[in-house]
């Protein structure tokens, strides 16, 4: 790879490693991305069970500053992940059981909750593994690469995203119940990139294990958050702007789903579609804006994937308002949702570097794993309650009311980020 040939050895081997890890969890991220719409059209579940099951992928992130504690005494972190790869993706296996006329029997069935549990347990490695990620790369590539090496692996990974999408999208549109094969290949592939994850060097930090642990390490991890917020207000901003933007994604997140089924009637092929198109542009955006942020405060990122994201959800009701499409090859192709895709594929874009890498850009190398626990733990807070509020305020208001809801949530996160750069300046 000629972009390589300026950076160290330890850089280019760690990058390898990310780079072969990340063209893994994109197959897995392709498959799982319509997820939601197949618990909702394939077996029938209902809205807040859909809710549910997209709340679950983020709310389990509030036990990261906790887990960050565990993680700074533990000797052996790589077989610590392992273990959990194997512990979390293996009930996968369990949907080989599962009967092919789920969606024909009507309201709740066993299998609704069986399937909301073995993805609550793989949602469980997130906060060890996120964290973990960032204290690998953020030991092993310098400041100066670290956007431009973190964007070129996610680039990576949104290719094979968007080959595995479109592939498993036509599959369900000819065996709506292909997931009962597909997720249990998903286990085996989760395995093998952790696996591949631990091959990254790092440094230990301690010699301690688990039997040193004491429930005073919960306190311990609740005064390191309110000590970094109180000398750190840049980044105390930055969470606040996430957290307004968290209401505003999370709060809409199951409602895209839900309105591309009732409200459009589109085919799994069509949703593909539309989540490939911009993953598709977001493909050659990355490296760009992977670049723009390490010349960038990440503030003035925000506005950019803030302002994204506000003009995509906008496109909904604005879909309502004039719903115009064509058909093509069985796609139904709304012309102002595919101009809403154009904005969030720089929202994708923006959102994968930002969220992923944007804390570790307000401390030292040291304190990575730190400052993205909190960040994992607040997202993991609103996904208490937004994911079912967003549900509830569209069932009392309808679609364009939460979509116009949700934009104004990401206003006031861009106004505080204009306002936190002129006030602390990095």
């Amino acid at each position: 790879m000629i972009f390589l040939k300026d950076i160290s050895k330890l850089e280019r081997k760690t990058f390898h490693l990310h780079f072969f890890y990340s063209l893994i969890e994109g197959v897995i991220s392709g498959i799982l991305v319509l997820n939601e719409f197949v618990f909702l059209k394939s077996l029938g579940g209902t809205p807040y069970q859909v809710g549910v099951l997209f709340q679950f992928s983020m709310v389990v992130l509030i036990l990261a500053i906790f887990i960050n504690e565990v993680l700074h005494r533990v000797s052996k972190k790589k077989r610590l992940l392992r273990r959990i790869a194997i512990i979390t993706r293996l009930p996968l296996l369990l949907l080989l059981f599962f009967p092919r006329h789920i969606g024909d029997m009507g309201g709740d069935t066993i299998y609704h909750y069986i399937f909301l549990l073995i993805f609550f347990i793989y949602y469980l490695a997130s906060p060890v593994i996120f964290p973990s990620i960032n204290f690998l790369l953020k030991q092993n590539y310098s400041t100066s690469n670290f956007g431009k090496l973190y964007s070129y692996a996610t680039s990576a990974k949104k290719i094979t995203t968007l080959i595995a999408t479109f592939a498993f999208g036509l599959l369900l549109d000819k065996d709506p119940y292909a997931f009962t094969w597909a997720y249990p290949i998903v286990a085996m592939l989760g395995i093998t990139s952790i696996y591949m994850l631990t091959l990254i060097s790092f440094d230990q930090e301690n010699d301690l294990s688990l039997n040193t642990l004491s429930p005073r390490i919960f306190a311990g991890a609740l005064q390191r958050v309110v000590g970094i917020f109180k000398t750190n207000k840049p980044y105390l901003h930055y969470q606040i702007g996430f957290m307004l933007y968290g209401l505003a994604f999370m709060g809409t997140n199951s409602v895209i789903t839900i309105f591309y089924d009732r409200a459009v009637g589109l085919n799994y092929s069509s949703v593909a579609f539309y989540k490939n198109f911009y993953n598709l542009i977001a493909i050659f955006l990355l490296p760009v804006f992977g670049r723009m942020l390490a010349d960038t405060d990440p503030r003035k990122f925000a506005v950019l994937t803030y302002g994204s994201l506000a003009m995509y959800l906008l496109s909904f009701p604005l879909t309502l308002l004039f719903p115009a499409y064509i058909e093509v090859f069985g796609l139904q192709i709304y012309y102002l949702l595919l101009t809403g895709v154009l904005f969030n594929s720089i929202f994708i874009a923006t959102m994968a570097i930002s969220w992923s890498i944007g804390s570790a850009y307000f401390c030292q190398r040291h304190e990575a794993g730190d400052y993205q626990s909190i960040h994992l733990s607040l997202t993991g807070m609103r996904a208490l309650f937004m994911p079912l509020v967003g549900i509830f305020i569209y069932e009392i208001a309808g679609f364009s009311f939460t979509f116009l809801m949700a934009a104004t949530f990401l206003l006031f996160g861009i106004i505080l980020m204009f306002w936190s750069r002129r006030k602390y300046s990095l």
